[in-house]
């Protein structure tokens, strides 16, 4: 049977509320610093919760060069500004690409809330005659790799994946596939996702939403925080990459998937366990090859318990001694984004030699009993890192990345 075409990581371009950009960002997340604070997109009063994770002082103009800013939304805004950052990180000249054969490949869970939140409140103003056309072309969630697309000229396959939280992660496992079956020669895939007034109230009433700050894995975690921000990854084939002399920050060694169809909201364990156990499998790994673990993390009691349940029901023996960790205690849960940064941080990690902490666990939970990596960054040998992400209606998917080596078979 002729092998697979062996896939890599070779740029990365982030924008999120600790720092837009490679280095930025990940010299903060090693650091421990946290993005969040008070909401300053829209009026909280009327909840009783007020944090967020917004990227401030964002200027869309500086990376939408080519169409006009204003027609299109802020989740377009993030998405092109990542989607330029991981080119030039990756030393990708457009100019010298086959605009057919790079595409795009996107994650979010809420495309472009701010056309819908202004339709809303157009109706029940009793302005539905305001609502134009633009509505259309703008809201509908394929418009986040379109746009992409569009600003930077490529034609090749594009495709937007809204699985929630966990769409990041099927982005990239779709760009994944589309490489290994050789129907593209790069491809950009990450998720976005904007600040969003429904997505904050339908938080909010669910009592999710931590009043003070995010603590995953903590004995006293009180719920997550929303946050904003885009990931992007170039992914191309390695004899590609080798060519052409780019840096290789990871190899994509193989993805899971599941659904566990059981709850609209609440996680179950046997789709994260299912998701675990189909991305060793498909990379050829053993539980204890894996020398760290991205938790989805969020900071809701439900949540970590289940993820810990699932991870120790996977990795057995080897569970209490795989250092695993949620970057939500930094940025807040980005939604469709999450799972994209988190892809970043597990290439960034194998590239580094660097675990990146959770933050704000002071007291961990007894339930919640593995190593979480609190309070500060850790040095290790990062061989292969798990990135795992479990969504709404029950979509799970987990990453593996691992380093890169010519002596690989």
């Amino acid at each position: 049977m002729e092998s697979l075409t062996r896939v890599v990581v070779t740029g990365v371009g982030v924008v999120t509320s600790i720092g837009v950009g490679r280095e930025v960002f990940w010299r903060h997340l090693l650091e421990g610093q946290s993005g969040i604070s008070p909401v300053g997109s829209f009026d909280t009063s009327r909840f009783q919760v007020h944090l967020g994770g917004e990227v401030k002082a964002f200027r869309p103009e500086e990376s939408v060069k080519h169409l006009p800013p204003e027609s299109m939304g802020r989740g377009s805004h993030l998405a092109i500004a990542a989607a330029r950052l991981a080119i030039e990180d990756a030393g990708l000249k457009t100019d010298d690409i086959d605009p057919m054969r790079v595409g795009v490949s996107m994650g979010t869970t809420s495309g472009e809330p701010k056309w819908i939140e202004q339709f809303d409140d157009r109706e029940l103003a009793g302005k539905r005659d305001d609502i134009g056309e633009e509505f259309l072309n703008r809201y509908p969630c394929h418009v986040l790799a379109a746009n992409v697309a569009s600003e930077l000229g490529f034609r090749g396959v594009n495709l937007v994946i809204p699985t929630a939280c966990a769409a990041g992660n099927y982005a990239v496992a779709h760009a994944f596939d589309t490489i290994r079956c050789g129907d593209a020669d790069v491809m950009l895939a990450g998720g976005s996702d904007p600040f969003s007034r429904i997505t904050y109230t339908g938080f909010a009433r669910l009592g999710a939403i931590a009043p003070e700050r995010c603590q995953p894995f903590d004995k006293h975690r009180r719920g997550m925080i929303p946050g904003e921000g885009a990931a992007v990854l170039v992914i191309e084939p390695l004899a590609r990459a080798r060519a052409r002399g780019a840096r290789v920050y990871a190899e994509l060694a193989g993805y899971g998937l599941s659904c566990d169809a059981s709850h609209m909201t609440a996680p179950q364990s046997d789709g994260p366990v299912r998701a675990m156990q189909a991305a060793l499998k498909d990379a050829g790994l053993a539980p204890h090859q894996i020398s760290y673990i991205s938790a989805h993390g969020t900071g809701t009691p439900t949540n970590d318990r289940v993820e810990t349940l699932a991870v120790k029901q996977v990795f057995g023996e080897a569970a209490s001694s795989v250092p695993m960790s949620s970057i939500k205690s930094m940025l807040g849960h980005t939604m469709g984004a999450a799972s994209a940064i988190e892809a970043v941080a597990c290439a960034l990690a194998v590239w580094d030699d660097h675990i990146p902490p959770t933050i704000n666990l002071d007291e961990p939970d007894p339930e919640c009993d593995l190593d979480c990596v609190p309070g500060k960054a850790r040095r290790a040998t990062v061989e292969a890192a798990m990135n795992n992400a479990y969504a709404f209606g029950g979509n799970n998917a987990s990453m593996i990345f691992r380093k890169c080596s010519d002596s690989d078979t």
